[in-house]
């Protein structure tokens, strides 16, 4: 199974200069609210470009005001993933959720317990926040491995997103870890592509190039 990247910002535009890389997109209301759109409207479009699951945050924080949101967030298309936190309601909430077969992804993870139980109660995504964590002065990437240790050998479904990716490192620790997905920044997505020995090499190249007699 490859890894998966996904997109994690609400702007459409860096969406559909993407499309064709990222294999979904993550957003949240900090996100959506730089957009100054109404947020069904820019989850509608994303929607419609992306193929691959969208996730959407609930702001309620009881469990049947995050029920109701969700419900109606998935009624936006089939492939929206409705962000939950990780407290005890947000996880009554996405038991009830997961029976009714609306996908969850628990988001504001930073224990493997918090990770155990979210997969216990029918999570289709668990997201750690490793940069938050780093800035904080722990180690977000042991986090992740915690999680992939845990929940191995009890064969949960649960799917791993890295979030809170800071910068190319962290998408590389993720890979060598054997996560599921990382959700990253445009800016750090766009990284990825370059080097400056592959910068050196292309100059190198066409300055050689020029030397060649044409005709």
């Amino acid at each position: 199974m490859a890894m998966k990247l996904y997109l994690d910002t609400a702007n459409v535009a860096e969406i559909r200069e993407l499309s064709w890389l990222v294999d979904g997109v993550t957003t949240n209301p900090s996100l959506v609210a730089r957009e100054k759109r109404p947020f069904r409207d820019v989850l509608q479009e994303i929607c419609a470009i992306v193929a691959g699951p969208v996730s959407a945050e609930v702001v309620a924080l009881d469990r049947d005001g995050m029920v109701r949101e969700a419900r109606e967030l998935a009624e936006v298309a089939a492939n929206v993933v409705v962000k939950i936190p990780m407290t005890e309601a947000g996880m009554q909430a996405v038991q009830l959720l997961s029976r009714e077969g609306v996908h969850t992804n628990v988001t504001l993870v930073f224990s493997a317990n918090q990770a155990l139980l979210a997969a216990k109660c029918g999570a289709t995504y668990v997201s750690p926040f490793v940069g938050r964590i780093d800035d904080a002065g722990g180690d977000g990437m042991a986090l992740v491995e915690e999680i992939l240790t845990v929940y191995d050998p009890y064969d949960f479904p649960t799917e791993i997103i890295v979030a809170s990716v800071r910068h190319p490192g962290h998408v590389l620790q993720a890979a060598l870890l054997g996560a599921h997905i990382a959700t990253v920044p445009y800016d750090v997505l766009k990284k990825l592509f370059g080097h400056p020995l592959t910068d050196a090499g292309i100059a190198r190249f066409l300055k050689d190039w020029q030397q060649i007699p044409q005709g």
